[in-house]
C-alpha cells in the first residue's frame, strides 16, 4: 500500500541525533589499492576508483570519500566513523557486519548495498538513490533518511531505535520481524509497505497515512471489507 503526503508536527516524539562530523584538513590517498585490515585516518578519497578492492576489517577515520566508484567493494566488518561519503556510486558494496558511527551519506546511487548484521549509529543519509538495501538483522540508532529513494529496501529482523524517515520514498520496503522503537514515518513522501505491516509497533504514523494503510492493517487480523449490500 501507498500513502503520500506530509504531517505537521503532533504529538512530541524522540528524535534522531544527528552526526556532528567535522572533518580536519585531509591529505590526498596515495595508495594503489586498499589493504584488509588497513588503517585510514585524515585521508582524501576524491574520485577513485575503487572497485572490486578488499578492505574487509579496515578502519577509516575522520575520512572524505567523495565521488568514488564501489562496484563490488569488499568493507565487510569496517570500521567507518567521523566521515562523509559524498555522491559515492556502485553496485553491490558489500558492507556487511561493518560499523558506521557519527556519518554523513550524501547523494549516494547505490545499487544491492548488503549492510546485514551491520551498527549504524548517528548517521545521516540526505538525499541520492539507494536500491535493493539490505540491512538484515541491523542494528540503527539515530539515524536520519532525508530526502532520499529507497527501493525495496530489506529491513528484516533489524532493531531500528530513533530512525526518521522525512522527505524520502520507501518503496516496497520489508519490515518483517522488525523491532521499532521511536521510529518517525511521518513525514515520509511515499510510504509503500511490502511485508511487515504488523510490526509498526514503535513507529508513529500520520493520520492519512493510517488511512492508506486501513485495508492492509485490515487484511492483517482477517477482518474483510465490503459495503452493505442492497
Amino acid at each position: 500500500m501507498t500513502t503520500r503526503g506530509r504531517q505537521k508536527a503532533g504529538k512530541a516524539q524522540p528524535s534522531a541525533r544527528l552526526p556532528e562530523v567535522r572533518l580536519p584538513p585531509l591529505r590526498p590517498w596515495a595508495g594503489a589499492e586498499l589493504e584488509r585490515e588497513g588503517d585510514y585516518d585524515g585521508l582524501d578519497f576524491t574520485e577513485v576508483d575503487l572497485v572490486g578492492q578488499m578492505a574487509s576489517g579496515a578502519r577509516f577515520m575522520d575520512c572524505g570519500i567523495s565521488r568514488c566508484a564501489l562496484d563490488e567493494t569488499r568493507l565487510s566488518r569496517a570500521r567507518i566513523l567521523d566521515c562523509v561519503l559524498d555522491g559515492v556510486h556502485g553496485v553491490g558494496t558489500d558492507l556487511a557486519e561493518a560499523t558506521l558511527r557519527d556519518v554523513e551519506v550524501r547523494d549516494a546511487r547505490l545499487g544491492g548495498t548488503q549492510l546485514h548484521g551491520a551498527v549504524l549509529e548517528r548517521v545521516l543519509v540526505r538525499g541520492g538513490k539507494i536500491d535493493y538495501l539490505n540491512l538484515r538483522t541491523a542494528t540503527l540508532k539515530d539515524v536520519t533518511f532525508e530526502g532520499c529513494v529507497l527501493s525495496e529496501a530489506d529491513f528484516a529482523g533489524a532493531r531500528l531505535e530513533r530512525v526518521v524517515f522525512r522527505d524520502c520514498v520507501l518503496r516496497r520496503v520489508d519490515f518483517t520481524a522488525v523491532r521499532m522503537k521511536d521510529v518517525d514515518l511521518r513525514e515520509a513522501a511515499e510510504l509503500d509497505i511490502a511485508r511487515g505491516i504488523d510490526q509498526l509497533a514503535g513507529a508513529v504514523i500520520s493520520p492519512a497515512q493510517l488511512l492508506d494503510l486501513a485495508p492492509a492493517f485490515a487484511a492483517q487480523i482477517g477482518v474483510r471489507v465490503a459495503g452493505r449490500e442492497p
